[in-house]
């Protein structure tokens, strides 16, 4: 009997062992096929800047506004919102269109403030989670109810766009956008674009500050673009990241848009808070669709929180309230316009300050696209190879496509920077 017992748990045990070695590589098997992805380029050269041990090191990569000493702000209406809400309100859940107040102060800034189409309730809006989160909203609203349509992107544009289409199963197209002899709008090539497109196409348009080159159409421009659209009955989709901060004035720069409403479009828009209020890690932003009426955009808003409802349930309520707490109160509104100036008119000044040094320095290059770009970015024009020389010589951090942060430049390094920039581009 002693042997039958240790014979029974030595099969036991080998079964055991068999088990967990056939669980173990069942288990191991299931993810072999997985390769890391690829570094996102722009979080990468943070990374990179980080590791770097050099007291000279400039980033100018990162796409978050920096103050004259390279730090972060937060900004004086958005500290005393939230003073305002801690311990007054509660947290619970919003509705799956997020904060009512929030979307119906944020659409004032897009369509203005007495706006018709937010009068006759035409607008189907809901919170985002930020503008990414708003562009991916809508290109899964466009494949459940266009689903033979697709997406004519620029080029170039914010890597992320052509993420977030490309997930939703939205067939991508190009258009041409940006001049790199001129550094400026290749208006006739764009406009050729248009012509070309299948009527009744989507475009994704930057509203301003275009992303990542500064290159905007001037005022003539954005009409003869909306002409265009009305005579071909394309769709334009707004995404409207940079209101306020690229000039200063949040109704100039959403004057792109204006002029589509004034000629008949039905458009949407994706508006974000993390530029112009600061509010980056709050994920804050909006998804607006405008329609033919009341009973449509009841319809259209009802979609979209179905869409909403599977990924995220209801967004955040915090940066909600920050915003609808500033919008809403006329002097926090006042005092946000004035600060979102402010660093509006650093941005610029730092274009005009980097334009300088490089002339004065004797560049045989010409720079003025520098100052007739705006934004947050500056499409250098430099070369992949002379961007990677920065980074190796000069200790300067930008991704390899040639595009500036102006936010990481201050008065102090500005004059590194520009000597940097003449030795890479001048010994080409």
């Amino acid at each position: 009997m002693a042997g039958f017992g240790k014979a029974m748990a030595c099969r036991q045990h080998v079964r055991i062992r068999l088990g967990t070695r056939f669980m173990s590589s069942s288990s191991s098997s299931w993810w072999q096929s997985v390769e890391p992805a690829p570094k996102d380029p722009i979080l990468g050269v943070t990374e990179a800047f980080l590791a770097d041990p050099s007291p000279d090191k400039v980033n100018v990569g990162v796409g978050a506004y920096r103050d004259d000493n390279g730090k972060p702000v937060v900004l004086q209406c958005v500290r005393e919102a939230e003073r305002r809400i801690a311990g007054n309100l509660n947290m619970e859940y919003l509705p799956m269109g997020g904060s009512v107040n929030m979307v119906e102060e944020t659409l004032k800034l897009a369509y203005g403030e007495n706006s018709e189409f937010i009068k006759d309730k035409r607008i189907a809006a809901v919170q985002s989670l930020s503008g990414t989160g708003a562009c991916r909203l809508f290109a899964d609203f466009q494949k459940r109810f266009r689903p033979d349509s697709q997406i004519y992107i620029p080029v170039p544009t914010w890597a992320n766009h052509h993420n977030i289409w490309r997930d939703a199963q939205v067939p991508q197209r190009t258009y041409h956008y940006y001049h790199p002899e001129s550094k400026g709008l290749d208006f006739s090539a764009l406009m050729d674009d248009i012509k070309n497109a299948p009527n009744g196409s989507f475009f994704l348009l930057h509203a301003c500050a275009h992303n990542p080159t500064g290159v905007d159409p001037s005022e003539e421009q954005w009409r003869e673009i909306s002409h265009q659209f009305k005579v071909k009955g394309h769709f334009a989709f707004f995404d409207m990241a940079y209101q306020g901060f690229a000039s200063g004035d949040p109704d100039r720069d959403a004057k792109s848009i204006r002029i589509f409403l004034q000629d008949g479009h039905h458009i949407g828009i994706s508006q974000s808070y993390a530029k112009n209020m600061g509010l980056y890690g709050q994920r804050v932003g909006c998804l607006s669709v405008l329609c033919e009426d009341e009973k449509q955009a009841v319809a259209v808003k009802s979609q979209l929180q179905q869409l909403a409802r599977p990924m995220y349930s209801n967004p955040p309520v915090h940066g909600a309230l920050v915003v609808s707490t500033i919008l809403g109160d006329p002097e926090l509104k006042k005092l946000w316009l004035k600060e979102v100036k402010v660093m509006a008119d650093r941005i610029i000044g730092m274009r005009s300050a980097l334009r300088e040094n490089l002339e004065k320095l004797g560049s045989p290059l010409s720079w003025k696209h520098i100052t007739d770009q705006i934004g947050m970015f500056c499409y250098s024009g430099m070369t992949p190879e002379q961007v990677d020389r920065l980074t190796k010589e000069f200790h300067i951090y930008m991704t390899r496509n040639g595009r500036i942060s102006m936010a990481g430049i201050t008065t102090g390094n500005v004059g590194y920077l520009a000597n940097a920039i003449n030795e890479v581009t001048s010994s080409a």
